[in-house]
């Protein structure tokens, strides 16, 4: 019996897609036909972005960002 099933994802970096559904037999070939939704992404915060990577976000702002470059510029000179 064919299975068929109808799922959306979205792309990951890197280009990849990847797919998880308890219905798909481990170890079997399947087909896969990719169609990408060609409507204008919606405008995100980075803030928002960075929060949902693995560790969050490091800094908090660009002041901390500008102190943490000068410490380690400041490192390579030793």
């Amino acid at each position: 019996m064919d299975v068929a099933l109808q799922l959306q994802t979205t792309i990951l970096p890197g280009h990849r897609i990847e797919i998880q559904a308890p219905e798909l037999p481990e170890g079997r070939t399947a087909t896969v036909l990719v169609f990408v939704d060609e409507s204008p992404l919606p405008k995100r915060r980075l803030r928002d972005i960075l929060a949902n990577y693995p560790g969050g976000q490091l800094f908090r702002s660009a002041d901390e960002v500008e102190d943490y470059l000068r410490a380690e510029r400041e490192s390579w000179d030793n």
